[in-house]
């Protein structure tokens, strides 16, 4: 019998998911400012055959920029450097559709896919914050349900540039090369706009077929637009009951929209903390803990729940009467409900929510040794509740060492992860078929 094989990216999170990693030990707290930290890492991820890299982003600097390095660097522009310093990993990069165009955006990820033959995808997110919402001109963040509808056209559009070339583009004399319409959709301005398009991108069509579309929705829009848009799909689960929950509905929205499951893959984020035997593992872990800037993670906490921060007491658990529904919530529904269940679902005070959430992204945090992290990821993907994990290490670049040093081989060994690439495109190593709409237009073409 085949096992289920496991798919795994790895997030670039400049020194690390956890708020203090750039202060542990041994760590170059401004590495994520370099083009050598990002090739490093890929051309790593690239000898222990990962699926991609990823790079996630959001066009503002925070308020806490004194507490923590942050994302400065525009994503498209570092993977594209490293994509001329790799050959097989896929390049998967975040850029929001609430503060772009759909032109520039397909534009640049064609760009990329070409350059680098078929590797690369592209994570729409719908950004939330005023911080970025003022860099754009506006004064508040467009209202939660509006950034999805924007979102869901912004995809459509970009995939009808991908698309405006015949699939015969790059072949034959350059003077019989031929657009295909993409169709006119209605014009109107930037927020809660509909988008007018007309005539082609001027780069041909993508080796892939077209670059490979990447969601994270877990709000009831957010489900909404992964299911209709999302290949692959990241989610924040916490729990296995939180999996299976998303795992099936994803799943069966997308077939309820015409869609095949095996043509949407979803990978829970996964923190890991690695020690050579579970004591160092859980001493590691508690260093982590202490690392993390206390008024950093207790601001972040804060503007995740939309409170003030002197509404939140240390040792008190949380300030229940002051919060919104999850379904009402501004800002990111995902994480104000990930806070909000390990709280009620664990009986956490203040400073044990901050401590579980290890001042970082909110994602899973398993710790031990390299056979207790392989075991936690073939569990989940054999109960059939996740397809493989969009792995945080702890450290960058020291704990994704630890990862591809000591539980690759493990994976390997138990025939869950392949030995070598056996293809050369993202959508190649995720097992995804080129999209039905792509596939069509061949044919009539043909």
């Amino acid at each position: 019998m085949t096992r289920r094989q496991v798919h795994l990216n790895v997030n670039i999170l400049n020194a690390g998911v956890f708020g203090g990693s750039w202060r542990f030990p041994g760590t170059d707290p401004v590495a994520s400012f370099t083009l050598d930290h990002y090739v490093r890492i890929a051309r790593r991820a690239e000898e222990a055959t990962f699926d991609a890299v990823f790079l996630a982003d959001g066009p503002a600097i925070r308020e806490d920029l004194r507490y923590r390095p942050f994302n400065s660097l525009e994503p498209s522009v570092v993977l594209a450097a490293v994509a001329a310093a790799t050959r097989r990993v896929g390049l998967i990069a975040t850029l929001s559709s609430s503060y772009n165009d759909p032109y520039d955006v397909a534009r640049r990820f064609a760009s990329l896919d070409q350059l680098s033959g078929g590797r690369s995808g592209w994570n729409v997110v719908t950004t939330a914050g005023t911080e970025a919402a003022a860099n754009f001109g506006y004064d508040a963040e467009p209202e939660h349900a509006a950034r999805y509808e924007r979102a869901a056209e912004f995809v459509e559009v970009v995939r009808k540039l991908w698309n405006s070339w015949e699939p015969d583009a790059l072949l034959g004399d350059k003077a019989n090369r031929r657009f295909a319409d993409p169709g006119k959709i209605h014009p109107a301005a930037h927020h809660g706009a509909r988008f007018d398009v007309e005539g082609a991108l001027n780069v041909p069509r993508s080796p892939q077929g077209e670059p490979v579309v990447v969601q994270a929705g877990a709000s009831k829009d957010g489900r909404a637009l992964a299911a209709r848009v999302g290949e692959v799909i990241f989610t924040a689960a916490q729990t296995e009951d939180e999996a299976d929950e998303y795992y099936r509905d994803i799943k069966s929205r997308a077939v309820a929209l015409g869609r095949r499951a095996e043509d949407v893959v979803i990978l829970p984020g996964l923190s890991t903390v690695i020690g050579a035997t579970e004591a160092q593992a859980a001493e590691r872990r508690e260093l982590l803990a202490e690392l993390v800037p206390p008024e950093y993670a207790l601001a972040r906490l804060a503007s995740q729940l939309g409170v003030e921060q002197d509404a939140l007491a240390l040792d008190s658990p949380l300030p229940w009467h002051l919060l919104a529904d999850p379904d009402e919530a501004g800002g990111s529904q995902t994480f104000y409900k990930i806070a909000l269940g390990l709280a009620r679902r664990e009986n956490l005070t203040v400073r044990q929510l901050l401590r579980r959430l290890g001042g970082g992204a909110g994602h899973r945090i398993v710790t031990g040794t390299p056979e207790q992290i392989a075991d936690a990821i073939i569990d989940w993907v054999d109960k059939g509740i996740a397809d493989g994990f969009n792995l945080m290490p702890d450290v960058l670049p020291g704990g994704f060492d630890d990862f591809v040093d000591g539980v690759v081989p493990i994976l390997r060994r138990r025939g869950v992860f392949r030995t070598e690439y056996s293809g050369t495109t993202l959508r190649d190593h995720l097992g995804l078929r080129t999209p039905d709409h792509v596939a069509r237009r061949h044919e009539g073409a043909a």
